[in-house]
């Protein structure tokens, strides 16, 4: 058991979770142009909100994905591979509206946690 691939599985799930169902109406530092909701922040990359729902969605289940995997392993690599792509997306999003690069910095550490997660290299 890799403990190191589980804490990471439990910080990006918990994170992400967080994100989409405690802190979705909430604005943060990190929300794209002025936006202080997600819904506002898809509006803001210029996204239908019907756009948001399915991110939201997917988001949801990769991270309840990850959460598996610590029993399930072969959730592992699917999940946070899906993970990946979204929030490669995420900084796309950022970088599309000329967002500060500090507000793509939490997707691109989660990013890199996915990454390791689904390619783990040590």
């Amino acid at each position: 058991m890799d403990y190191l691939l589980i804490a990471l599985q439990v910080i990006v799930a918990l994170s992400i979770l967080n994100v989409w169902l405690v802190q979705n109406k909430k604005p943060t530092q990190w929300r794209g142009g002025n936006a202080t909701t997600i819904i506002e922040e898809f509006k803001v990359y210029g996204l239908p909100v019907w756009m948001c729902f399915v991110v939201g969605t997917l988001k949801i289940l990769f991270a309840l994905g990850l959460l598996a995997a610590i029993w399930y392993p072969s959730f592992r690599e699917p999940s946070a591979l899906g993970l990946a792509a979204l929030l490669l997306g995420s900084i796309a999003m950022h970088l599309k509206i000329k967002d500060p690069i500090k507000k793509s910095l939490p997707a691109f550490i989660f990013l890199t946690m996915c990454l390791y997660i689904a390619f783990p290299i040590f």
